[in-house]
């Protein structure tokens, strides 16, 4: 760090003398101003690249070189957040050239993106809500096969894997366990409980325009499973997406990654086509316990959207997604011949999801959309011996008016959402049909150019749990445009929904047990978040802080204190999660950008039992989480160096028993990554590196009984009960839910990528 302040500084005095040397020549003149989104850039440096002349911007973004040599130069303008500008110009002796430059922001989670925090496209600093934005530069970054893995570098956000043989999971947001996020793609929810990681796998990259991320509950105006937070996958528009994309990489594990982008037209409509193809056959069993330290995969998703034109810029849209995905773990010696038997034990899914999306504005004058989504899902899966077949269907509709009435901008919906499901275990004795209608009412008050309010509510009917009110407050302050401050407040609920294929393959050899009629799961919510930007002349360093406070009621808690079971019940108390998070965004004037997070959770359940209150941690959830993505780029040559890491505190961890000689908490572990990228012409760039730099890998003995997994050397007591053995001696059954981080240890990569862009 301290050559390249010394390189910066010496180069900043060569700029400085050669500027008064050429004011001493007689040349032209060039002023103007320099602009971002029509605002101006403050402390822009502007220069030449053939002649040592050049100077700086004011707070007006106001520039003037007085003395320019006469002819034709390159002319060279840079602002930390915003994209190198370079262009010809031509100077005149004795002449006065006005020009103004207009940067374009990089990639960055605390630039102003436009938003749909709101359910209404707004930037980011306008908007009420808190909402971090991340492009798919954040992401290439760290290139993964699926979003569920590029999701491990996002601030507060964490992919928990469930399942140590199956390696399904779900998405962790400020602790709060996978159920509560609510995944969208366009800002329709496409996913639910039953599919959470694969809402995420498949999604080709290049079609994706944005990831949104908005951490509390948000079921005002997106309803149920929106209680910890949402996650909005915003994919590119047909009409500004690139010709082609193409990117193709392969690891020393022989994992093998495709992903596919087709922009085209037929007659008058906008089309674009994607395909993501994942392919991974080569067992790997490098803690010798006889099972395969990662699922074997084969994956395919096609993505198509269209756009169509009509009068008065109306929007008419639809976007349709299949999925298929056949994953296998268990002992390495297991083929699909013994699917579903009790011989070689294996944990074989299957499955087919297809996804609708689309949005039509209605022609009227007033601003009405009909938004719709419907997904199937067909799980076939085999646990050992154990099958879970399930089939769901997911319709939702709904209408929304978007009105402007003076400082008032309001936004009421009708939304409906049927949803069908149906399985083979014992507690879903016939298919369930459940119906959900609702209204909402969303009033965004703009009182000045500083303050806005934001008032919403929310009613649901349940055709199971019945009536559900969700209320909503926001207030922003905004003193200038380097301070905001957001007050929100909200609530969040859950329909009850246990049987999903997150918990089969959760519980792998257990049975699932319901202790009572579950009710809704409730939240209340309190986020207070303060961005502020700095300009330190050529450094900018951006901070977004967020303190939060959750309280459920009628939290759903798992039980494992039965080795050969799980039971489901509310919590007879209530549930907190609580913290505070930092966002940190700094980059130079040369070519190093860092951007770093951390938050810090205590998150607890309150029990009433007999009188006495008891404190406990629930399962899986840390204390503390750290992410970092620093970068280095040498533009000359057209080389990037990306390094990338994470960090978690020790989770609490389900031991089967007293007797259980594992560790009741994980350690703190971190995977870490470095990449190079070397760009081309034309739109070519080849990549590699190394992920899991620091090779972490669980504990070999994470899979308990390993050489037993269908229990047929346990002994049982009367009551159920293991019994202690010389076998035996810890009272232990075979099971997979020891599980905190995957077993894939350190690993290279090399890829390729190649934009078309007309």
């Amino acid at each position: 760090m301290a050559k390249h302040i010394l390189l910066y500084i010496l180069g900043l005095y060569l700029l400085t003398a050669g500027s008064v040397q050429a004011q001493t020549a007689a040349g032209g003149k060039l002023q103007g101003t320099v602009l971002a989104d029509g605002k101006p850039v403050p402390f822009a440096s502007i220069g030449f690249t053939d002649i040592k002349t050049g100077t700086v911007t004011d707070e007006a973004g106001n520039y003037e070189l007085p003395a320019v040599p006469g002819g034709r130069h390159v002319l060279q303008v840079s602002a930390v957040g915003y994209v190198k500008h370079t262009q010809p110009v031509q100077v005149k002796t004795g002449n006065t050239l006005r020009l103004d430059i207009h940067l374009q922001p990089t990639a960055s989670s605390l630039n102003e993106v436009v938003v749909t925090g709101t359910l209404r496209p707004v930037s980011k600093m306008e908007s009420p809500v808190p909402v971090d934005v991340f492009t798919p530069l954040f992401f290439r970054k760290n290139p993964t096969p699926s979003l569920f893995d590029a999701l491990q570098n996002i601030n507060g956000v964490r992919p928990q894997l469930n399942c140590n043989v199956c390696n399904t999971g779900d998405i962790h947001i400020n602790g709060l366990e996978g159920p509560y996020t609510m995944v969208m793609i366009d800002g329709m929810p496409i996913v639910s409980a039953l599919s959470t990681v694969y809402g995420l796998s498949g999604i080709p990259n290049s079609l994706v325009e944005r990831v949104e991320v908005v951490k509390g509950p948000a079921s005002t105006l997106y309803g149920s499973e929106a209680v910890a937070g949402l996650i909005n996958v915003i994919t590119r528009d047909p009409a500004t997406a690139p010709l082609l994309t193409a990117d193709v990489f392969s690891t020393s594990w022989q994992e093998y990654n495709a992903d596919l982008g087709l922009r085209f037209n037929t007659g008058k409509a906008r089309g674009l086509l994607g395909v993501n193809y994942f392919n991974y056959q080569h067992p790997v069993d490098n803690n010798g316990d006889g099972f395969t330290d990662v699922t074997l995969q084969h994956r395919i998703s096609v993505f198509n959207k269209w756009i169509f034109p009509r009068r008065e810029q109306r929007i008419a849209s639809v976007a349709a997604r299949y999925y298929y995905e056949d994953r296998w773990g268990g002992q390495t010696q297991w083929t699909p011949h013994w699917r579903g038997t009790d011989s070689i034990y294996g944990e074989s899914i299957r499955t087919k999801r297809l996804e609708l999306i689309g949005s039509y504005q209605l022609p009227v004058r007033e601003k009405i959309m009909f938004q719709y989504s419907f997904n199937w899902h067909d799980q076939n899966a085999a646990y050992g011996n154990n099958w879970f077949l399930a089939d769901q269907k997911i319709a939702f509709g709904q209408f929304t008016w978007d009105k402007q009435l003076a400082k008032h901008n309001l936004l009421a919906g009708l939304p409906f959402r049927y949803t069908y499901y149906d399985d083979n275990t014992v507690a879903t004795p016939t298919a369930n049909h459940t119906y959900l209608p609702g209204v909402f009412v969303q009033d965004e008050i703009k009182l000045n150019s500083r303050h806005t309010l934001l008032l919403g509510m929310r009613y649901d009917y349940n055709s199971i749990h019945g009536n559900i009110l969700t209320p909503r407050f926001a207030y922003k302050w905004a003193p200038d445009e380097q301070n905001v401050v957001r007050l929100n407040v909200g609530t969040g609920y859950r329909v009850v929904s246990i049987f999903t294929e997150d918990h089969a393959a959760l519980t792998g050899a257990r049975t699932v047990v319901i202790e009572d009629q579950l009710k809704p799961e409730k939240s209340w919510n309190v986020n207070l978040n303060y961005v502020k930007k700095i300009n330190l002349n050529n450094v900018f360093l951006g901070l977004d802080m967020s303190a939060f406070y959750t309280r459920f009621s009628n939290k759903i808690i798992p039980d494992y204190s039965r080795q050969d079971s799980i039971l489901y019940n509310n919590l007879n108390g209530y549930a907190v999660s609580r913290g505070f998070s930092l966002n940190t965004d700094l980059a130079f004037s040369f070519p190093l950008k860092v951007i770093a997070g951390a938050t810090f959770m205590d998150v607890y359940t309150i029990t009433d039992e007999g009188g006495k209150s008891l404190r406990e941690r629930p399962m899986l959830t840390e204390k503390f989480t750290g992410t970092w993505t620093v970068s280095y780029s040498f533009p000359r040559v057209g080389l990037a160096i990306d390094y990338t890491g994470n960090i978690y505190g020790p989770m609490k961890l389900p031991l089967q028993n007293k007797l259980d000689p594992r560790p009741a908490n994980s350690p703190v572990w971190s995977l870490q990554n470095i990449q190079l990228t070397k760009k081309f012409p034309r739109g070519w760039e080849v990549y590699g590196g190394v992920k899991n730099l620091l090779n972490f890998r669980p504990r070999r003995d994470a899979i308990a009984r390993p050489f037993d997994p269908f229990d047929k050397q346990v002994v049982y007591d009367a009551e159920g009960r293991v019994l202690p053995t010389a076998d035996n001696p810890y009272a232990l059954t075979f099971d997979t839910n020891y599980v905190y981080a995957s077993n894939q240890g350190i690993r290279g990569f090399l890829g390729i990528r190649w934009t078309v862009t007309d």
